[in-house]
């Protein structure tokens, strides 16, 4: 297990007591990432949304692991200025975790996801 994959499963152990939603990535003096992304619907069956408050949804960068920290290739379908749509259909059962990133608008989280 390389060191990048050490620390993922970490931090999944650090949030296992959060239910359906997010994992904090705290940043002083940022707005909070949560109140900053709305990740709908969960769990999600075939498509997951991810609607931005303030970035433009073009500018923001995702990525998508399993519960092992492996990334996975997500098709990704940008919805409107502020939304952003995951093709999360071909996903077997499970949680997964979306790193959302926009170093523009000082926006970085984690939201963790059910896929049944």
């Amino acid at each position: 297990m390389n060191l990048k994959k050490a620390i993922f499963l970490i931090a999944i152990v650090a949030v296992a007591h959060l239910s359906y939603g997010q994992v904090r990535e705290e940043s002083f003096g940022a707005p909070d990432p949560i109140k900053q992304v709305q990740v709908y619907p969960n769990p999600a069956i075939e498509f997951l949304s991810l609607k931005f408050e303030a970035p433009q949804a073009k500018k923001v960068k995702l990525t998508v692991h399993n519960i092992l920290g492996n990334t996975l290739e997500v098709e990704t379908e940008v919805v409107d200025e502020h939304e952003i749509k995951l093709k999360v259909k071909e996903l077997a059962t499970g949680y997964y975790f979306v790193s959302v990133r926009d170093e523009q608008a000082n926006l970085r989280g984690t939201y963790k996801f059910l896929k049944r």
